[in-house]
Order: structure tokens, then sequence, then C-alpha cells
């Protein structure tokens, strides 16, 4: 499944510019702790976080993930999105809280493939 079939079931708002929306999703990660996401998760996922600081982007561009999913309105610093820009990292936003994002990603058929 793209990340645009996600983006678009899920009605996500896309936080970052000029970064492509055509990437393979190949499972779903929830954490909040990025020690575990960076032992866990694996490139080609899509992360589901309430973090919205910098550290966000670079474990995503470390791992190759599809997509950051920041749940719960939270609000994400400006030099996140830039450092995401700067490393194509795909970052969406959505006023739904984690547990919602996750059940909805789930029910595309989106399983944890690690």
């Amino acid at each position: 499944m793209k990340i645009s079939e996600v983006i678009e079931s899920l009605g996500l708002e896309v936080a970052t510019k000029n970064v492509a929306l055509t990437a393979e999703v190949t499972g779903g990660y929830a954490s909040d702790l990025l020690s575990n996401v960076m032992g866990q998760a694996s490139a080609g996922m899509v992360w589901v976080t309430m973090q919205g600081h910098q550290n966000i982007a670079a474990v995503a561009a470390l791992l190759g993930l599809s997509a950051v999913v920041v749940a719960g309105g939270t609000t994400i610093e400006q030099e996140t999105l830039t450092k995401a820009e700067k490393n194509d990292v795909l970052i969406l936003t959505t006023k739904l809280p984690t547990f919602e994002v996750v059940g909805k990603i789930y029910a595309l058929g989106v399983k944890n493939t690690k």
C-alpha cells in the first residue's frame, strides 16, 4: 500500500513540503520511546507517535521509514519540519489519538511485519 492511500483514507495532513507521497508502507509501529522505535521499527514502516521534536526526523531518516504520523494534535517544531524536509522524511499530522490512528491503519491492512 502506498503512503498516499493511508493519507487519503485517514484524512491525514501533510506537514512536510516537497517530500514524495509515493513510499510503499511495509508495516506499522507505534511508540513515543525513540530507543524502542530504533530497535523495533524497520524500513518502510509508518510510525505513529505524539512526539513533535527534531529527533523524530532523525530516527525516521536513520531507519528509512515511509512516514511519521504525529497524533493527538501535537504541535511540531519548525526545526523538526526543516530537518525532515532536508532528509526526505514525510511527517503527517492528525488530531486523532494514537490509539484510534493505529486502529485505522491496522484496519487498512497494515501490520507490524517485524
